[in-house]
């Protein structure tokens, strides 16, 4: 295990999360848009959470952060650093310091200090990897200037999409908070041997702020978030990217990809819905094979010949350097990157190999994902919580075991991090409770869903919230002598 080249360990020791109870069931959603079922719960999942009225980013970050705080009795004031991870934020000037003027309310009311007032409060913004980017600059301040203190990363996100869209069924919301702290009890994170990537790919998936102009907030607090994006471009930019971290992983830890690969037992990867993480995996998986031995090259040569594709072709295409961005071009019909590879890959699928070096790999955790939906950042925190849970009650990890994460950000950049579980992990893990917070739901019918989506009250809404924030109301002032015009104020409903 890597400990820093033998300087102090460091990493998390704690995680809580925060969902809307609002939940669609996507069975449900297929009956109300003609989709399909079947095809639907195979790759995106079966259930979906839907942000309430009165909710926003910050409401959520908030209320997983006091959690955290709670469930691991942590001393807010050793809190020197609070990061916020997010694409869903609605103020373009504050960031995470909106979040601890929150809790700090909260706490105060709770007769409990506050976080500390020397603590840094950055927000880091970059899709889906944003939540990893402050995990990474949490660790990074705890080495450095912060050493002694912990840190805080919540990562919070609402994942919304036009109704009618092929993303319709892959919204979520919700957000996972993390305790870093030197000598962690539930798992060291080894910065240095991670790998990165990024490459700008346009257009994969971006949010103009252009979107915002002429909204109606008059029924609601909600600003909708519609993000323009590409759905098979989107799939190209994710492999490529992961293919670029795991080589800049590989080379910094002198590894055999293909013998990783088998190595790992439990990996977790950014998960928008089922299908991409285990498509990821998967051509990884494919790509190790090629630099393999005879036997590893055997076996890919395999699925070739079944795919009716010459080896030496697809050996080929694995060595090209394709720039995806050229593929961002509305007059294309192909934007895979790698043809051959996805023809291979769908042979590969229905192969004994796949379940063992891919479905098992990703197993911890998965079912409960299912019911999640996309969270942007915090869906590979989300994963993590709900995979450390399921290795509690299996006894499927071990002290020192090493877990990989893979965060990725929409076409443009992905990280590598390996993870490896510590002395602690099993204490740690009994305080996370994210089977708890994914139990309690109100499930939404057509037209609730309707209306939370477009932004409207819904009628008859069976919830009255509790041990959590809430948007009281937000300025109308455009006084000379006085303006808050759009300013959010919160309420911690106890």
């Amino acid at each position: 295990m890597n400990q820093y080249n033998d300087k102090k360990s460091i990493g998390i020791s704690g995680l809580a999360a925060y969902v809307p109870p609002y939940r669609v069931w996507l069975e449900d959603w297929c009956d109300w848009t003609d989709n399909q079922w079947p095809k639907i719960r195979e790759v995106v999942g079966r259930s979906f959470r839907v942000r309430g009225p009165d909710q926003s980013v910050y409401t959520m970050a908030a209320t997983a952060v006091m959690r955290l705080i709670e469930q691991y009795d942590v001393d807010p004031t050793r809190i020197k650093f609070l990061g916020l991870g997010t694409e869903s934020s609605t103020d373009n000037s504050a960031g995470a310091i909106i979040v601890k003027g929150m809790v700090d309310r909260a706490l105060e009311a709770r007769g409990k200090p506050p976080i500390a007032r020397s603590c840094e409060v950055p927000e880091f913004k970059h899709a889906c990897l944003g939540g990893v980017y402050g995990m990474k600059g949490a660790i990074r301040h705890l080495a450095l200037d912060g050493a002694g203190g912990q840190a805080i990363v919540v990562c919070a996100d609402i994942a919304e999409y036009a109704r009618g869209s092929s993303g319709e069924p892959t919204q979520g919301a919700g957000a996972v908070a993390m305790l870093l702290e030197e000598n962690p009890t539930l798992a060291i994170v080894d910065l240095p041997a991670s790998g990165s990537a990024s490459d700008y790919r346009i257009m994969d998936f971006r949010k103009p702020m252009s979107r915002f102009c002429g909204q109606d907030r008059s029924q609601t607090h909600q600003v909708q978030d519609f993000p323009v994006f590409n759905g098979k471009y989107s799939t190209t930019c994710y492999i490529d990217e992961t293919l670029h971290a795991l080589h800049d992983m590989y080379e910094k830890r002198n590894l055999n990809p293909a013998d990783y690969m088998r190595s790992l037992k439990t990996v977790f990867l950014h998960r928008p819905y089922r299908r991409m993480p285990e498509t990821g995996w998967a051509v990884s998986y494919l790509f190790a094979m090629s630099h393999g031995n005879a036997e590893d090259r055997a076996e890919l040569a395999s699925y070739c010949y079944e795919a009716n594709i010459e080896p030496e072709k697809l050996a080929a295409e694995m060595l090209s350097k394709p720039q995806v961005s050229a593929l961002a071009d509305p007059e294309r019909v192909q934007f895979e990157a790698f043809p051959l590879t996805m023809a291979v890959l769908r042979v590969f699928r229905e192969s004994r190999h796949y379940r063992r070096e891919i479905l098992d790999k990703l197993a911890l955790g998965s079912d409960s994902m299912l019911d999640l939906g996309n969270l942007y950042t915090a869906a590979l925190p989300a994963w993590m919580a709900a995979g450390f849970e399921q290795a509690l009650d299996e006894g499927s990890l071990s002290v020192g075991e090493e877990v990989l994460t893979l965060g990725y950000g929409s076409g443009d950049a992905a990280e590598v991090i390996p993870f490896f579980m510590a002395e602690g992990w099993r204490e740690a893990t009994a305080a996370i409770g994210f089977g708890d917070v994914m139990q309690f739901a109100v499930d939404l019918d057509r037209d609730q869903y309707v209306a939370l989506h477009d932004g409207r009250r819904a009628n008859n809404l069976d919830y009255v919230p509790q041990n959590e924030f809430v948007i009281d109301y937000v300025g109308k002032h455009a006084e000379r002598h006085f303006s808050d015009l759009g300013i959010e104020y919160y309420r911690y409903v106890g």
